[in-house]
């Protein structure tokens, strides 16, 4: 079961990165409105916060 989960995570994550990466190619070159740059921060701590649970698991 531990290694479902893990794998889960890891395919949470990695959806997140794509979506992160999405996001920060869309900024425009000028002009970042206070909501894009929220919604990066958010994923990246979504990000961050699902990795810390990943590593938990692994070292148990």
């Amino acid at each position: 079961m531990a290694e479902a989960e893990i794998q889960e995570l890891l395919e949470e994550i990695q959806n997140l990165k794509e979506k992160l990466r999405d996001r920060e190619a869309a900024l425009p070159a000028h002009s970042v409105r206070p909501h894009q740059i929220q919604e990066i921060e958010e994923l990246e701590e979504k990000i961050a916060a699902l990795e810390g649970k990943l590593a938990g698991m692994i070292k148990d």
